[in-house]
């Protein structure tokens, strides 16, 4: 397995709410990652956040581990929640609310 392979699952490991975007949550650099943070920071809990334009690598590699195709990724407690329509759309149910609350939540 490649070390790149191996980063991807420490990251998702090591996080529980884990956003791989283009950009930063303060400067994101495509609408869909715009949209999908904006969403995730309005939950009001703390995530981390992975920019794919500065780890080639990850942006290269991750679409396969995760067998989906595009930016960003939202993934709660290892697994891939989706993309930017289903974030939204979660958020707009309330649903991303309660998921983020959750994973936040003290074990």
């Amino acid at each position: 397995m490649s070390d790149t392979i191996e980063n991807i699952k420490e990251q998702l490991s090591s996080n529980d709410i884990l956003l791989y975007m283009k950009g930063n949550p303060n400067q994101p650099m495509c609408g869909f990652s715009a949209r999908a943070v904006q969403a995730v920071m309005s939950c009001g809990e703390r995530f981390a956040y992975v920019d794919i334009l500065q780890h080639p690598d990850i942006r290269a590699e991750l679409p396969k581990y995760a067998q989906w195709p595009t930016f960003p990724q939202l993934w709660v407690k290892g697994e891939l929640i989706g993309g930017c329509d289903i974030i939204t759309e979660m958020f707009e149910k309330g649903e991303l609310q309660e998921l983020i609350k959750e994973a936040s939540a003290p074990a």
